[in-house]
């Protein structure tokens, strides 16, 4: 624990009675991981994981890049107010994925409240302007098409939107497969084709765009705004797929960990009012205790508390500080800057409207370190729970495996906690992080590429099992 250096022992003692519900030992993280590894078997059961907190969804993918991918291909992305296209190149001599050309479109605000019709009419549009300004109409390419809402996939090119988030709300969209009314967009325009269409989840976008650069990649994770996790999973233990051969990925919706109350013993007071006072409460708790959107404001109401008791700022919240929102997630990784921090965190207290002393400052740097230690770990712990399950699928002794990750709290925050953790909560894993390329543009194509290869080998068999 960093010392507080110029803070006497008595508010050590203090801040530490605060920070304490936070600390979570070696015991309770190999608990967390066995409680997750519970509710994996209950998402992947055939009668159980319609009541699963850990949804388990099926993605239809059934393999990693192995290498041999090649060719061109499209790539949509669609998740907010603005969607992009993208041509990729998948280059075997090179082994690489290459972006060649993209396009950022908007969506107009009436537009994501009106027909479905007209939203996916505007997209057909923007993928033609595309094609036609990069001499792309007269080819007919795959695409991959991520679309990050929830969906519930039935095959790889059958995706149907259970609801809309972030703000849209097209009419007539809801229930359908949102693969058919793409193509019946383009169907309309009548000016171009395209070729098979893969749905990707950007979870696992940022494993297959790691995939092709490192053919172990069979984890991808996504720690940013929220956070999730897929990984590959044998298909005989994936009980709503007929089949008993070969391995699909498994996107786990890991977020909603925790929502049948499991968690409850290790949640704080600042949790709870978290939870409490968020657009979805009870939903997603376990993303609410280590994700990029609420950290800021567990750090926020930590401080207030505090303050309240007279141990930071001379009793006084600023108007700043008081307000829900306003210690941004970023502000965490920008005090724990290990040579800047601490001139950091007297720069934002000076911002908040804070009167501090460097006392304060030291605390608060504490308070960001810890909440911040206490993320990395449970994602850890939930980490673990994936290595080990593949561990034990395949009845190794020892695995070598790498994760493909992204997101903004991985990418900014110090990564050796989370990493350290892991190696003691799998000791019989040899893990190896790589942080993704675009998993939602070049992972995307990745997917499809990958079905691609498996759809030509299944004919090349049929072929020659006929012959």
């Amino acid at each position: 624990m960093r010392s507080l250096r110029a803070a006497e022992a008595s508010s050590e003692e203090l801040v530490e009675k605060y920070l304490q519900p936070f600390q979570l030992s070696p015991e309770t993280l190999q608990e967390v991981s066995a409680r997750l590894r519970k509710d994996l078997l209950r998402g992947l059961g055939k009668h159980s994981h319609h009541k699963a907190p850990v949804k388990m969804l099926p993605t239809f993918v059934r393999a990693t890049p192995d290498g041999t991918e090649k060719g061109d291909f499209l790539a949509l992305d669609l998740g907010g107010t603005n969607f992009r296209v993208l041509h990729v190149r998948v280059e075997e001599e090179a082994q690489k994925v290459l972006k060649m050309d993209s396009q950022i479109c908007a969506i107009p605000q009436e537009m994501m409240l009106g027909t479905g019709e007209q939203l996916f009419d505007h997209i057909a549009t923007c993928l033609g302007d595309f094609l036609e300004s990069h001499n792309l109409k007269g080819q007919t390419l795959p695409l991959g098409f991520t679309f990050s809402f929830p969906c519930e996939q039935l095959e790889i090119d059958k995706s149907i939107l259970i609801r809309w988030t972030k703000g849209f709300n097209c009419s007539g969209v809801e229930g359908k497969d949102v693969v058919q009314l793409l193509k019946e967009a383009i169907h309309r325009r009548g000016d171009y084709h395209i070729g098979s269409v893969a749905m990707v989840n950007d979870t696992v976008g940022t494993m297959m765009s790691c995939g092709y650069k490192d053919q172990s990649c069979e984890i991808g994770m996504i720690i940013g705004t929220g956070t999730n996790a897929c990984y590959m999973e044998e298909i005989k233990n994936v009980k709503r797929i007929e089949g008993e051969d070969g391995r699909m990925c498994i996107n786990t919706e890991w977020g909603g960990f925790g929502d049948d109350g499991c968690l409850d013993d290790i949640l704080t007071e600042f949790d709870v009012e978290v939870d409490k006072t968020s657009i979805n409460p009870g939903v997603h708790i376990f993303e609410k205790m280590i994700s990029g959107m609420y950290l800021g404001e567990i750090v926020r109401l930590v401080l207030v508390k505090m303050t309240k008791d007279k141990l930071l700022f001379k009793g006084q919240i600023s108007e700043a500080l008081g307000t829900c929102g306003l210690f941004e997630t970023k502000f965490i990784s920008e005090i724990e800057e290990p040579d800047s921090g601490l001139e950091n965190a007297k720069k934002i207290l000076t911002e908040l409207g804070l009167d501090w002393s460097l006392v304060d400052a030291s605390v608060v740097r504490l308070v960001c370190d810890t909440i911040s230690s206490r993320s990395a770990y449970l994602c850890a712990a939930a980490l673990a729970t994936l290595v080990n399950r593949i561990r034990n699928n395949r009845k190794l002794g020892h695995l070598k495996t790498t994760v493909g990750v992204d997101g903004t709290v991985y990418r900014k925050h110090p990564t050796s906690k989370l990493q350290k953790a892991v190696r003691l909560l799998a000791p019989q894993c040899d893990i190896t992080f790589l942080v993704s390329e675009d998993g939602s543009g070049k992972g995307a194509a990745m997917v499809t590429a990958v079905a691609q290869r498996l759809k030509k080998s299944c004919s090349t068999m049929c072929t020659k099992a006929s012959e």
